[in-house]
Protein backbone atom coordinates (compact mmCIF):
# COMPACT_ATOMS: atom_id res chain seq x y z
CA UNK A 1 0.00 0.00 0.00
CA UNK A 2 1.29 3.43 -0.87
CA UNK A 3 1.83 6.03 1.84
CA UNK A 4 -1.23 8.29 2.42
CA UNK A 5 -0.50 11.63 0.86
CA UNK A 6 -0.11 14.74 2.98
CA UNK A 7 -1.36 18.13 1.87
CA UNK A 8 -0.33 21.72 2.24
CA UNK A 9 -3.01 22.04 4.91
CA UNK A 10 -1.41 19.30 7.00
CA UNK A 11 2.00 20.89 6.68
CA UNK A 12 0.60 24.35 7.47
CA UNK A 13 -1.17 22.99 10.57
CA UNK A 14 2.00 21.27 11.78
CA UNK A 15 3.79 24.61 11.64
CA UNK A 16 0.89 26.32 13.44
CA UNK A 17 0.91 23.68 16.18
CA UNK A 18 4.64 24.22 16.65
CA UNK A 19 3.93 27.92 17.26
CA UNK A 20 1.42 27.04 19.99
CA UNK A 21 -1.72 27.94 18.05
CA UNK A 22 -4.95 26.19 18.87
CA UNK A 23 -7.02 24.08 16.51
CA UNK A 24 -8.14 20.50 16.09
CA UNK A 25 -5.81 17.93 17.58
CA UNK A 26 -3.51 16.59 14.87
CA UNK A 27 -2.33 13.01 14.95
CA UNK A 28 1.01 11.74 13.62
CA UNK A 29 0.66 11.49 9.84
CA UNK A 30 -1.03 8.24 8.78
CA UNK A 31 -2.56 7.32 12.15
CA UNK A 32 -5.94 5.53 11.88
CA UNK A 33 -8.72 7.47 13.66
CA UNK A 34 -9.79 6.19 17.09
CA UNK A 35 -13.31 4.98 17.75
CA UNK A 36 -15.59 2.38 19.35
CA UNK A 37 -15.02 -1.31 18.74
CA UNK A 38 -18.69 -2.14 18.14
CA UNK A 39 -20.38 -5.54 18.37
CA UNK A 40 -19.42 -8.69 16.46
CA UNK A 41 -20.93 -8.86 12.96
CA UNK A 42 -23.07 -5.68 13.26
CA UNK A 43 -20.35 -3.32 14.59
CA UNK A 44 -22.08 -0.02 15.54
CA UNK A 45 -25.12 -0.47 13.27
CA UNK A 46 -27.62 -0.95 16.09
CA UNK A 47 -26.18 1.86 18.24
CA UNK A 48 -26.42 4.30 15.33
CA UNK A 49 -29.87 3.12 14.19
CA UNK A 50 -31.41 3.34 17.66
CA UNK A 51 -30.20 6.83 18.62
CA UNK A 52 -28.21 8.38 15.74
CA UNK A 53 -27.85 11.87 17.24
CA UNK A 54 -26.76 10.54 20.62
CA UNK A 55 -24.36 8.15 18.91
CA UNK A 56 -22.73 10.93 16.88
CA UNK A 57 -22.47 13.08 20.01
CA UNK A 58 -20.74 10.22 21.82
CA UNK A 59 -18.08 10.10 19.09
CA UNK A 60 -16.66 13.34 20.53
CA UNK A 61 -15.17 11.15 23.29
CA UNK A 62 -12.64 10.01 20.68
CA UNK A 63 -11.77 13.48 19.41
CA UNK A 64 -12.67 15.65 16.43
CA UNK A 65 -11.89 12.83 13.99
CA UNK A 66 -13.34 9.47 15.03
CA UNK A 67 -14.04 6.21 13.23
CA UNK A 68 -16.82 3.63 13.48
CA UNK A 69 -18.26 0.84 11.33
CA UNK A 70 -21.95 0.37 10.57
CA UNK A 71 -24.17 -0.93 7.75
CA UNK A 72 -21.17 -2.83 6.40
CA UNK A 73 -19.03 0.25 5.78
CA UNK A 74 -16.51 2.53 7.49
CA UNK A 75 -17.42 6.03 8.69
CA UNK A 76 -15.24 8.85 9.98
CA UNK A 77 -17.00 11.56 12.01
CA UNK A 78 -15.54 15.08 11.76
CA UNK A 79 -16.55 17.43 14.60
CA UNK A 80 -14.35 20.49 14.10
CA UNK A 81 -15.36 23.54 12.00
CA UNK A 82 -11.87 24.04 10.61
CA UNK A 83 -11.74 20.46 9.35
CA UNK A 84 -15.20 20.79 7.83
CA UNK A 85 -13.94 23.82 5.93
CA UNK A 86 -10.93 21.82 4.75
CA UNK A 87 -13.17 19.14 3.31
CA UNK A 88 -15.80 21.34 1.61
CA UNK A 89 -13.65 24.32 0.59
CA UNK A 90 -9.85 24.02 0.69
CA UNK A 91 -9.77 20.37 -0.41
CA UNK A 92 -13.12 20.12 -2.16
CA UNK A 93 -11.52 18.50 -5.22
CA UNK A 94 -10.33 15.55 -3.08
CA UNK A 95 -13.85 14.54 -2.04
CA UNK A 96 -17.20 13.70 -3.64
CA UNK A 97 -20.65 13.04 -2.16
CA UNK A 98 -19.85 9.35 -1.98
CA UNK A 99 -21.50 5.98 -2.47
CA UNK A 100 -23.55 6.20 0.72
CA UNK A 101 -25.50 9.26 -0.49
CA UNK A 102 -25.67 7.99 -4.07
CA UNK A 103 -27.37 4.84 -2.80
CA UNK A 104 -30.19 7.16 -1.72
CA UNK A 105 -30.48 8.51 -5.27
CA UNK A 106 -30.38 4.98 -6.66
CA UNK A 107 -33.10 3.93 -4.23
CA UNK A 108 -35.39 6.71 -5.44
CA UNK A 109 -34.27 6.24 -9.06
CA UNK A 110 -33.68 9.97 -9.57
CA UNK A 111 -30.72 11.99 -10.77
CA UNK A 112 -30.18 15.71 -10.61
CA UNK A 113 -28.08 18.49 -9.14
CA UNK A 114 -27.89 16.93 -5.68
CA UNK A 115 -26.30 13.72 -6.95
CA UNK A 116 -24.41 15.00 -10.01
CA UNK A 117 -20.61 15.20 -10.03
CA UNK A 118 -17.92 16.98 -12.05
CA UNK A 119 -18.79 18.70 -15.32
CA UNK A 120 -22.32 17.34 -15.27
CA UNK A 121 -22.90 19.07 -11.91
CA UNK A 122 -21.34 22.33 -13.11
CA UNK A 123 -23.57 22.67 -16.20
CA UNK A 124 -26.69 21.85 -14.18
CA UNK A 125 -25.73 24.35 -11.50
CA UNK A 126 -25.16 27.09 -14.09
CA UNK A 127 -28.60 26.55 -15.57
CA UNK A 128 -30.46 26.26 -12.27
CA UNK A 129 -28.85 29.17 -10.45
CA UNK A 130 -30.83 31.55 -12.68
CA UNK A 131 -33.96 30.45 -10.80
CA UNK A 132 -32.58 31.64 -7.47
CA UNK A 133 -31.41 35.17 -8.18
CA UNK A 134 -32.72 37.90 -5.84
CA UNK A 135 -35.07 39.10 -8.59
CA UNK A 136 -36.55 35.62 -9.06
CA UNK A 137 -36.97 35.07 -5.32
CA UNK A 138 -38.65 38.47 -5.01
CA UNK A 139 -41.20 37.24 -7.55
CA UNK A 140 -41.90 34.18 -5.37
CA UNK A 141 -42.21 36.13 -2.09
CA UNK A 142 -45.84 37.22 -2.46
CA UNK A 143 -46.92 33.62 -3.07
CA UNK A 144 -45.12 32.54 0.10
CA UNK A 145 -47.09 35.10 2.13
CA UNK A 146 -50.40 34.26 0.42
CA UNK A 147 -49.96 30.58 1.29
CA UNK A 148 -49.03 31.38 4.92
CA UNK A 149 -52.13 33.59 5.26
CA UNK A 150 -54.34 30.89 3.76
CA UNK A 151 -53.00 28.28 6.18
CA UNK A 152 -53.36 30.37 9.33
CA UNK A 153 -56.80 31.77 8.49
CA UNK A 154 -58.13 28.22 8.16
CA UNK A 155 -57.22 27.56 11.79
CA UNK A 156 -59.84 28.10 14.50
CA UNK A 157 -59.24 29.74 17.85
CA UNK A 158 -58.38 27.01 20.35
CA UNK A 159 -57.81 24.37 17.64
CA UNK A 160 -54.98 21.86 18.17
CA UNK A 161 -52.90 21.39 15.01
CA UNK A 162 -49.97 19.17 14.15
CA UNK A 163 -47.54 21.94 13.28
CA UNK A 164 -45.21 19.56 11.45
CA UNK A 165 -47.98 18.56 9.03
CA UNK A 166 -49.14 22.17 8.74
CA UNK A 167 -45.67 23.47 7.86
CA UNK A 168 -45.20 20.66 5.35
CA UNK A 169 -48.46 21.66 3.66
CA UNK A 170 -47.41 25.32 3.67
CA UNK A 171 -43.99 24.81 2.10
CA UNK A 172 -45.29 22.28 -0.43
CA UNK A 173 -47.96 24.76 -1.57
CA UNK A 174 -45.38 27.53 -1.92
CA UNK A 175 -43.01 25.27 -3.86
CA UNK A 176 -45.74 23.94 -6.13
CA UNK A 177 -46.57 27.53 -7.11
CA UNK A 178 -42.94 28.58 -7.60
CA UNK A 179 -41.78 25.39 -9.36
CA UNK A 180 -44.84 24.65 -11.48
CA UNK A 181 -47.02 27.78 -11.25
CA UNK A 182 -49.81 25.51 -9.98
CA UNK A 183 -51.95 25.89 -6.88
CA UNK A 184 -52.19 22.87 -4.59
CA UNK A 185 -55.79 21.76 -4.85
CA UNK A 186 -55.63 21.80 -8.63
CA UNK A 187 -56.00 18.16 -9.73
CA UNK A 188 -52.55 18.19 -11.31
CA UNK A 189 -50.96 19.68 -8.20
CA UNK A 190 -52.52 16.90 -6.12
CA UNK A 191 -50.40 14.46 -8.09
CA UNK A 192 -47.34 16.35 -6.89
CA UNK A 193 -48.52 16.15 -3.28
CA UNK A 194 -49.17 12.39 -3.50
CA UNK A 195 -45.72 11.86 -5.02
CA UNK A 196 -43.95 13.84 -2.28
CA UNK A 197 -45.75 11.93 0.47
CA UNK A 198 -45.09 8.58 -1.23
CA UNK A 199 -41.39 9.42 -1.63
CA UNK A 200 -41.12 10.34 2.05
CA UNK A 201 -42.78 7.12 3.18
CA UNK A 202 -40.67 4.98 0.83
CA UNK A 203 -37.30 6.54 1.62
CA UNK A 204 -37.99 6.54 5.37
CA UNK A 205 -38.89 2.85 5.39
CA UNK A 206 -36.24 1.63 2.95
CA UNK A 207 -33.26 3.81 3.83
CA UNK A 208 -33.75 4.92 7.42
CA UNK A 209 -36.17 2.39 8.93
CA UNK A 210 -36.08 -1.29 9.79
CA UNK A 211 -36.05 -2.31 6.12
CA UNK A 212 -32.58 -0.79 5.78
CA UNK A 213 -31.16 -4.00 7.22
CA UNK A 214 -33.54 -6.41 5.43
CA UNK A 215 -32.99 -8.07 2.02
CA UNK A 216 -33.99 -5.83 -0.87
CA UNK A 217 -36.02 -8.59 -2.55
CA UNK A 218 -38.67 -8.52 0.20
CA UNK A 219 -41.80 -6.87 -1.30
CA UNK A 220 -42.59 -3.35 -0.13
CA UNK A 221 -45.98 -1.66 -0.37
CA UNK A 222 -44.28 1.73 0.09
CA UNK A 223 -42.13 1.09 -2.99
CA UNK A 224 -45.10 0.12 -5.15
CA UNK A 225 -46.98 3.27 -4.12
CA UNK A 226 -43.92 5.40 -4.75
CA UNK A 227 -43.38 3.94 -8.24
CA UNK A 228 -47.03 4.58 -9.16
CA UNK A 229 -46.87 8.16 -7.88
CA UNK A 230 -43.58 8.73 -9.72
CA UNK A 231 -45.13 7.60 -13.00
CA UNK A 232 -47.96 10.09 -12.46
CA UNK A 233 -45.54 12.97 -11.78
CA UNK A 234 -43.36 12.08 -14.76
CA UNK A 235 -46.45 12.19 -17.00
CA UNK A 236 -47.43 15.53 -15.45
CA UNK A 237 -44.00 17.07 -16.03
CA UNK A 238 -43.94 15.86 -19.64
CA UNK A 239 -47.34 17.50 -20.16
CA UNK A 240 -46.25 20.76 -18.50
CA UNK A 241 -42.93 20.93 -20.39
CA UNK A 242 -44.83 20.61 -23.68
CA UNK A 243 -47.14 23.44 -22.57
CA UNK A 244 -44.26 25.73 -21.59
CA UNK A 245 -42.29 25.04 -24.76
CA UNK A 246 -45.38 25.65 -26.86
CA UNK A 247 -46.10 28.98 -25.20
CA UNK A 248 -44.34 32.24 -25.97
CA UNK A 249 -44.89 33.52 -22.42
CA UNK A 250 -41.88 33.84 -20.13
CA UNK A 251 -42.87 32.29 -16.79
CA UNK A 252 -41.07 32.93 -13.51
CA UNK A 253 -41.50 29.37 -12.25
CA UNK A 254 -38.60 26.90 -12.26
CA UNK A 255 -40.31 24.58 -14.71
CA UNK A 256 -40.55 27.38 -17.30
CA UNK A 257 -36.89 28.21 -16.80
CA UNK A 258 -35.87 24.58 -17.31
CA UNK A 259 -38.25 24.02 -20.23
CA UNK A 260 -37.02 27.07 -22.14
CA UNK A 261 -33.44 27.25 -20.89
CA UNK A 262 -30.23 26.04 -22.50
CA UNK A 263 -26.94 24.63 -21.27
CA UNK A 264 -23.75 26.55 -22.16
CA UNK A 265 -23.28 24.36 -25.24
CA UNK A 266 -26.72 25.34 -26.57
CA UNK A 267 -28.44 22.03 -25.84
CA UNK A 268 -31.70 21.92 -23.89
CA UNK A 269 -32.51 19.75 -20.87
CA UNK A 270 -34.44 16.60 -21.71
CA UNK A 271 -37.82 15.93 -20.13
CA UNK A 272 -36.16 13.22 -18.02
CA UNK A 273 -33.55 15.70 -16.74
CA UNK A 274 -36.21 18.30 -15.95
CA UNK A 275 -38.29 15.70 -14.10
CA UNK A 276 -35.31 14.63 -11.98
CA UNK A 277 -34.45 18.23 -11.07
CA UNK A 278 -38.01 19.11 -10.11
CA UNK A 279 -38.45 15.94 -8.06
CA UNK A 280 -35.33 16.68 -6.03
CA UNK A 281 -36.29 20.33 -5.50
CA UNK A 282 -39.77 19.31 -4.42
CA UNK A 283 -38.38 16.87 -1.88
CA UNK A 284 -35.48 18.90 -0.49
CA UNK A 285 -37.07 22.33 -0.90
CA UNK A 286 -40.28 21.66 0.98
CA UNK A 287 -39.03 19.14 3.55
CA UNK A 288 -36.07 21.12 4.88
CA UNK A 289 -37.90 24.45 5.20
CA UNK A 290 -40.90 22.74 6.80
CA UNK A 291 -38.53 21.17 9.32
CA UNK A 292 -36.97 24.54 10.20
CA UNK A 293 -40.40 26.17 10.59
CA UNK A 294 -41.65 23.32 12.78
CA UNK A 295 -38.78 23.65 15.23
CA UNK A 296 -38.94 27.45 15.16
CA UNK A 297 -42.64 27.43 16.11
CA UNK A 298 -42.14 24.85 18.86
CA UNK A 299 -39.13 26.67 20.33
CA UNK A 300 -40.90 30.03 20.20
CA UNK A 301 -43.94 28.65 22.00
CA UNK A 302 -41.70 27.62 24.89
CA UNK A 303 -39.93 30.99 25.17
CA UNK A 304 -42.42 33.76 25.99
CA UNK A 305 -39.90 36.62 26.02
CA UNK A 306 -38.60 35.74 22.54
CA UNK A 307 -42.14 35.44 21.16
CA UNK A 308 -42.99 38.87 22.63
CA UNK A 309 -39.92 40.46 21.08
CA UNK A 310 -40.73 38.88 17.73
CA UNK A 311 -44.27 40.26 17.90
CA UNK A 312 -42.95 43.75 18.66
CA UNK A 313 -40.58 43.61 15.69
CA UNK A 314 -43.26 42.42 13.27
CA UNK A 315 -45.72 45.05 14.54
CA UNK A 316 -43.09 47.80 14.19
CA UNK A 317 -42.01 46.76 10.66
CA UNK A 318 -45.34 45.68 9.15
CA UNK A 319 -48.02 47.50 11.13
CA UNK A 320 -51.43 46.34 9.93
CA UNK A 321 -50.20 44.74 6.68
CA UNK A 322 -48.52 41.46 5.80
CA UNK A 323 -44.74 41.31 5.36
CA UNK A 324 -43.12 41.75 1.96
CA UNK A 325 -39.78 40.97 0.40
CA UNK A 326 -38.72 44.58 1.03
CA UNK A 327 -39.16 44.07 4.79
CA UNK A 328 -36.63 41.24 5.11
CA UNK A 329 -33.66 43.42 6.04
CA UNK A 330 -35.67 44.94 8.92
CA UNK A 331 -36.88 41.59 10.29
CA UNK A 332 -33.62 40.88 12.14
CA UNK A 333 -35.17 39.08 15.11
CA UNK A 334 -37.31 36.99 12.75
CA UNK A 335 -34.15 35.93 10.91
CA UNK A 336 -32.39 35.24 14.23
CA UNK A 337 -35.22 32.94 15.34
CA UNK A 338 -34.88 30.97 12.10
CA UNK A 339 -31.11 30.73 12.41
CA UNK A 340 -31.28 29.63 16.03
CA UNK A 341 -33.84 26.94 15.19
CA UNK A 342 -31.56 25.65 12.42
CA UNK A 343 -28.57 25.73 14.77
CA UNK A 344 -30.30 23.54 17.35
CA UNK A 345 -32.14 21.35 14.85
CA UNK A 346 -30.47 21.49 11.42
CA UNK A 347 -32.66 19.87 8.78
CA UNK A 348 -29.71 17.68 7.74
CA UNK A 349 -27.81 16.85 10.96
CA UNK A 350 -24.71 15.77 9.07
CA UNK A 351 -23.24 16.03 5.57
CA UNK A 352 -21.31 13.22 3.95
CA UNK A 353 -18.30 13.11 1.67
CA UNK A 354 -15.93 10.41 0.42
CA UNK A 355 -12.29 10.83 -0.68
CA UNK A 356 -11.46 9.93 -4.26
CA UNK A 357 -8.31 8.22 -2.99
CA UNK A 358 -6.55 7.59 0.30
CA UNK A 359 -5.80 10.87 2.04
CA UNK A 360 -5.01 12.41 5.42
CA UNK A 361 -7.17 14.69 7.57
CA UNK A 362 -5.70 16.18 10.77
CA UNK A 363 -3.00 13.54 10.47
CA UNK A 364 -5.47 10.65 10.38
CA UNK A 365 -5.51 8.26 7.47
CA UNK A 366 -8.82 8.22 5.55
CA UNK A 367 -9.11 5.34 3.13
CA UNK A 368 -11.00 5.33 -0.19
CA UNK A 369 -14.56 4.13 0.27
CA UNK A 370 -14.74 5.68 3.74
CA UNK A 371 -17.79 7.87 4.36
CA UNK A 372 -16.74 11.12 6.04
CA UNK A 373 -19.59 12.49 8.16
CA UNK A 374 -19.41 16.22 8.82
CA UNK A 375 -21.08 16.39 12.21
CA UNK A 376 -23.27 19.49 11.81
CA UNK A 377 -25.53 18.64 14.75
CA UNK A 378 -22.57 18.17 17.09
CA UNK A 379 -20.70 21.27 15.93
CA UNK A 380 -23.83 23.42 16.23
CA UNK A 381 -24.08 22.40 19.90
CA UNK A 382 -20.39 22.50 20.78
CA UNK A 383 -19.58 24.64 23.84
CA UNK A 384 -16.27 25.62 22.23
CA UNK A 385 -18.15 27.76 19.71
CA UNK A 386 -21.49 28.47 21.37
CA UNK A 387 -22.33 29.88 24.79
CA UNK A 388 -25.03 27.81 26.52
CA UNK A 389 -25.13 25.63 23.39
CA UNK A 390 -28.33 23.68 24.11
CA UNK A 391 -30.39 26.80 24.87
CA UNK A 392 -32.74 28.50 22.40
CA UNK A 393 -31.31 32.02 22.46
CA UNK A 394 -31.83 34.05 19.25
CA UNK A 395 -30.05 36.95 20.98
CA UNK A 396 -26.74 35.34 20.05
CA UNK A 397 -27.48 36.40 16.45
CA UNK A 398 -28.44 39.98 17.37
CA UNK A 399 -26.03 40.53 20.24
CA UNK A 400 -26.63 44.28 20.32
CA UNK A 401 -30.35 43.78 20.81
CA UNK A 402 -32.42 44.26 23.93
CA UNK A 403 -32.47 40.60 24.95
CA UNK A 404 -28.66 40.50 25.03
CA UNK A 405 -28.33 43.35 27.52
CA UNK A 406 -26.98 42.07 30.81
CA UNK A 407 -26.84 38.50 29.53
CA UNK A 408 -23.48 36.91 30.32
CA UNK A 409 -23.80 34.79 27.17
CA UNK A 410 -23.49 37.90 25.02
CA UNK A 411 -19.74 38.03 25.60
CA UNK A 412 -19.49 34.87 23.48
CA UNK A 413 -21.99 35.96 20.87
CA UNK A 414 -19.53 37.79 18.63
CA UNK A 415 -19.42 35.87 15.33
CA UNK A 416 -15.89 37.17 14.75
CA UNK A 417 -14.77 34.84 17.55
CA UNK A 418 -16.41 31.83 15.96
CA UNK A 419 -15.13 29.74 13.03
CA UNK A 420 -17.17 30.18 9.88
CA UNK A 421 -18.15 26.51 9.77
CA UNK A 422 -19.41 26.43 13.35
CA UNK A 423 -22.77 27.04 11.62
CA UNK A 424 -23.44 25.50 8.21
CA UNK A 425 -27.09 24.41 7.87
CA UNK A 426 -26.94 24.97 4.10
CA UNK A 427 -23.66 23.13 3.61
CA UNK A 428 -20.69 25.01 2.24
CA UNK A 429 -18.11 25.43 -0.46
CA UNK A 430 -19.05 25.12 -4.11
CA UNK A 431 -21.87 22.72 -3.26
CA UNK A 432 -23.69 24.90 -0.75
CA UNK A 433 -27.47 24.71 -1.04
CA UNK A 434 -28.58 26.51 -4.20
CA UNK A 435 -31.95 27.24 -2.57
CA UNK A 436 -30.49 28.89 0.56
CA UNK A 437 -31.82 32.38 -0.24
CA UNK A 438 -35.22 30.94 -1.19
CA UNK A 439 -35.41 28.99 2.09
CA UNK A 440 -34.41 31.93 4.30
CA UNK A 441 -36.91 34.20 2.53
CA UNK A 442 -39.72 31.70 3.07
CA UNK A 443 -38.68 31.11 6.68
CA UNK A 444 -38.74 34.82 7.56
CA UNK A 445 -41.91 35.68 5.68
CA UNK A 446 -43.82 32.67 6.99
CA UNK A 447 -42.86 33.33 10.62
CA UNK A 448 -43.70 37.02 10.37
CA UNK A 449 -47.05 36.27 8.74
CA UNK A 450 -48.03 33.74 11.41
CA UNK A 451 -46.94 35.92 14.33
CA UNK A 452 -49.22 38.73 13.10
CA UNK A 453 -52.25 36.47 13.37
CA UNK A 454 -51.80 33.80 16.04
CA UNK A 455 -50.08 32.74 19.23
CA UNK A 456 -49.12 29.10 19.58
CA UNK A 457 -49.08 27.03 22.77
CA UNK A 458 -47.28 23.74 23.18
CA UNK A 459 -49.40 20.63 23.52
CA UNK A 460 -46.49 18.33 22.70
CA UNK A 461 -44.15 19.10 25.58
CA UNK A 462 -41.05 17.22 24.38
CA UNK A 463 -39.65 16.10 21.04
CA UNK A 464 -37.26 13.32 20.07
CA UNK A 465 -35.75 14.23 16.67
CA UNK A 466 -34.72 11.41 14.34
CA UNK A 467 -32.73 11.75 11.09
CA UNK A 468 -34.81 10.65 8.11
CA UNK A 469 -35.01 12.64 4.87
CA UNK A 470 -34.58 15.57 7.23
CA UNK A 471 -34.37 15.80 11.02
CA UNK A 472 -37.86 14.52 11.76
CA UNK A 473 -39.51 15.89 14.90
CA UNK A 474 -42.39 13.45 14.93
CA UNK A 475 -45.90 14.87 15.47
CA UNK A 476 -45.79 18.30 17.17
CA UNK A 477 -49.21 19.33 18.44
CA UNK A 478 -49.82 23.00 19.25
CA UNK A 479 -52.90 24.98 20.27
CA UNK A 480 -53.80 28.03 18.19
CA UNK A 481 -54.81 31.29 19.84
CA UNK A 482 -56.03 33.94 17.40
CA UNK A 483 -54.63 37.42 18.01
Amino acid sequence: MSEPRTTANDRKQSAADADGNTGPTRAPIGTPPPGPRGLPLVDSTLAFARKPLEFLSSMREYGDVARYEAFGREFVVVSDPGLVEEVVVARDDEFWRGEFEHEFGDLLDVEGLFFAEGERWRRQRLLLQNAFTPARIRSYADDMVVEAVRLVENWSDGEVVDIREAMSTLTLRALTRSLFDLELGDGRADRVRRWVHAMGAYSDSEFFGARAVLPTWIPSRAEREYRRATADVEALVEELVAERRGSEADGDDLLSLLATGEYPDGSRPTVEEITDQLQLFLLAGHETTATALTYACWLLAGTEDVWSRLEREVDAVCGDRDPTFADLSDLAVTEAVGREAMRLYPSLPFLQREPHEETVLAGYRIGPGTTVQLNMYGIHRDERWWADPDAFWPGRWVADGEDAEGDERSVLADPDDRPEYAFFPFGGGSRHCIGMRFAMTELQLSLATMVRRVDLERVTESIDPTPKISLDSGPVEMRVRKR
